[in-house]
């Protein structure tokens, strides 16, 4: 990786805005949420984008077992990650399959398997290994929840701080809690003031290794779970945690310090706990979690890492783009505001770190912990169209990193370039699967998301509406050849996948895309050719990347250009509607074809319109998928992916009727995390599409017209610091 990469990212700039004023704290702070209940589905959340701390109504994590079946009580970090003993020593190769799609060369991907024996036990392990690490709860040692009373708890968002009030059996609680903004810290503050004694309770779970939950077995301890005490010393005490294993054992750091010479400490390595005591009413301490010793730990008060956490949001939100729904009458338009609000706040908190996020953030461990490439658009692409492409940037480097694994999973499947990994860890291993193995849709986004940061920072007149002086088009446009330099190898090797992936059918003169599953995953990669979104976005990548090429002076590669120019174009049944796959004949007629994402309409919307696409077999097949889709198989990113496509199309009612869409996987908690089910009570790619969204429609996209143009023309959304989408 070149050392100025991440370098790069901190010359980023904040994005234009527009002529309107808007006052941006009386926004944020009239969509905070506010908690009266103990409530397992409105836990909140503190975090800096690397690390993060979900709290219950106490403000802190005194009930971890009773909400780990809702919103859990998480403390999760970027680096925070656990492997159980690979005991058999199982490597990636023990669950490679052979795979023949007619390309006239061997393909070998990671599988699954259902037969007993040695390649399930390896696929079971190497699904599961590494999986994220909850690194400890931290609450008030209570120990009945129905003895909360009078709760009063708020977040407030402009200054990134949880204030909770309430009462247990009489008692009077104040808590107060913040994560310190700091990125090379995973800080955690809190000042408790109450009438009566204060007793703070330290606990470390076991990992579960489990696919989805609050990543906890509290029952798993015994000699595996080792804390030692390592120093204590005036206001300071630092622990070693260990997990022990039989060839490699994981270790990290606590440090907590307090102020007040009142505040006793104990630690208690048989049940993995350190508990504080104070007597006096007031207890004002912080605890730093680290992957590696550290001492001399600075004793800050909890006012301190307040003001900094104030400062942090106070930039996030006069920075970047903001939007201003309280002129528009249509009485939907509040709560939109509340999810769009919520939104920026909880993608800053769980998105913003140096890995691409899992599903459900840095809040609870979802497969395994480990995060999708496929997602990654979705998590991150808003950043850029809010003015904040830092966080983008800074997640993009990781690419990479893992560059070289990418490569090599293109070359043992015959192709040139990289194929990117679809369920992964920060190594970039390849998690074995049935599906994810042969997705081909995040093969792109390296391309799209390069794009934005290219377009939010080097923009012109025509494409951010704002007039540059002379030294300011210079500064852009060196930061312009900085960009290309940076992420020119990303855009140039994911380009040569897509290019050899694509099959020449020498009878038809075209290219296809087959050997694959779609973004709707109910399709088979033995059966399924062409599916519609695939092409428009294989279209739009080897576009972009050509014009990557251009704009640093190198002549267009032949080769993307034959794709370019061949592609297929998307198949229609005699309706005039798209089909699911070339292959899918049955599209509408088989529930498979009509379940899960409505993948079709990506086509145009997630996409600018392309040759491959009639709008009219476009506008019609959104028609259909309107009245009949089976709206109780998607997921959250497909309603903003609905608005996007109804907005290109010509049709801002239709786009506003589908991000409110009265569905269950639409559902918008009062913490503003994006409910799917029981099991995934969370879903961050909803929160990101949702905000993606909502810049399109108001900063509209290349070639759109008049003011707001995914909103309807009575809709008077005001806005700022947004960028139009390709």
């Amino acid at each position: 990786m070149r050392k100025w990469t991440l370098a790069l990212v901190l010359m980023l700039g904040i994005g234009q805005v527009s002529a309107q004023e808007i006052d941006r704290k009386e926004v944020v702070r009239r969509n905070n949420p506010h908690v009266t209940t103990m409530d397992k589905l409105s836990s909140l959340s503190v975090g800096n984008g690397r690390f993060a701390f979900t709290v219950d109504a106490t403000g802190l994590q005194t009930f971890p077992e009773e909400y780990s079946s809702g919103i859990p009580l998480g403390t999760m970090s970027d680096w925070g990650w656990d492997s159980f003993s690979n005991l058999k020593h199982f490597k990636d190769e023990d669950v490679l399959v052979e795979r023949d799609f007619g390309r006239g060369h061997k393909e070998w991907y990671s599988a699954q398997f259902k037969q007993p024996g040695k390649q399930k036990e390896a696929e079971s392990y190497l699904r599961a290994n590494p999986h994220r690490l909850h690194l400890g709860t931290i609450g008030l040692n209570l120990d009945d929840m129905s003895q909360v009373k009078d709760i009063d708890q708020t977040l407030d968002l402009w200054n990134g701080k949880i204030d909770s009030k309430f009462t247990y059996n009489g008692q009077k609680y104040h808590v107060e809690t913040v994560v310190d903004p700091t990125k090379s810290r995973n800080n955690v503050s809190s000042r408790i003031t109450s009438d009566d004694e204060i007793e703070v309770i330290i606990r470390f779970p076991y990992p579960t290794g489990k696919h989805t939950d609050d990543g906890c077995d509290w029952d798993r301890q015994n000699d595996r779970n080792h804390i030692t005490n390592v120093y204590k010393g005036n206001g300071v005490l630092e622990v070693e945690r260990i997990l022990v294993r039989t060839n490699h054992p994981n270790s990290y750091w606590l440090y907590v310090s307090w102020i007040g010479d009142d505040v006793k400490t104990s630690v208690n390595n048989s049940n993995h706990t350190i508990i504080l005591r104070s007597k006096s009413g007031v207890l004002d301490f912080s605890c730093e979690f680290s992957p590696a010793e550290r001492r001399r730990i600075q004793i800050e008060p909890f006012a301190e890492h307040a003001i900094r956490s104030g400062q942090e949001w106070n930039n996030y939100w006069k920075e970047g783009g903001i939007v201003d729904f309280s002129h528009v009458k249509d009485p939907r338009a509040k709560e939109l505001e509340r999810r769009t609000i919520l939104s920026q706040y909880l993608m800053k908190v769980n998105d913003a770190g140096e890995t691409p996020p899992q599903e459900t953030g840095l809040t609870y461990n979802s497969w395994f912990g480990k995060f999708h490439l496929e997602m990654e658009w979705w998590h991150q692409a808003h950043f850029a169209l809010w003015g904040r492409p830092n966080y983008l940037a800074q997640t993009m480097v990781w690419y990479y990193r893992v560059i070289e694994k990418a490569k090599e999973i293109a070359q043992r499947q015959g192709f040139t370039g990289v194929r990117w990994m679809k369920m992964t860890d920060p190594s970039g291993r390849e998690a074995p699967s049935n599906v994810g193995s042969y997705l081909i849709w995040q093969q792109p986004h390296p391309i799209y998301l390069a794009e934005l940061l290219y377009r939010t920072q080097v923009y012109d007149d025509s494409v951010a509406n704002v007039k540059l002086l002379p030294s300011e088009k210079k500064e852009k446009k060196e930061l312009g050849k900085k960009l290309l330099d940076a992420f020119n190898l990303m855009v140039e090797e994911t380009a040569e996948f897509m290019s050899s992936f694509a099959t020449l059918d020498e009878v038809n003169k075209r290219y296809v895309l087959k050997g694959c599953i779609p973004a709707q995953e109910t399709l088979k990669a033995d059966s399924t050719v062409n599916p519609p979104f695939e092409l428009s976005y294989w279209l739009w990548g080897l576009q972009t990347a050509q014009k990557w090429r251009e704009r640093q002076g190198k002549p267009r590669n032949e080769s993307w250009d034959l794709v370019i120019n061949n592609l297929s174009p998307l198949a229609y049944n005699e309706d005039s509607l798209y089909l699911a796959a070339e292959t899918a004949t049955q599209t509408y007629r088989d529930i498979r074809f009509t379940s899960d994402h409505p993948a079709v309409l990506g086509a145009v919307g997630i996409l600018p319109q392309n040759k491959l696409v009639n709008d009219d077999i476009m506008r019609k097949t959104l028609d259909w998928v309107w009245d009949n889709w089976n709206w109780n198989k998607t997921w959250g990113w497909d309603f903003p992916m609905v608005a996007m496509c109804a907005a290109r199309l010509g049709e801002p009612q239709r786009a506003v009727d589908a991000l409110l869409m009265d569905k269950r996987t639409n559902t918008y908690l009062p913490n503003g995390h994006n409910y799917q089910d029981d099991r995934l009570r969370c879903y961050l790619p909803g929160n990101g599409g949702l905000l993606t969204a909502v810049a399109m429609m108001c900063a509209g996209w290349d070639g759109s017209k008049g003011k707001n143009p995914g909103f309807p023309s009575d809709w008077d959304v005001r806005w700022e610091g947004l960028f139009p989408m390709p």
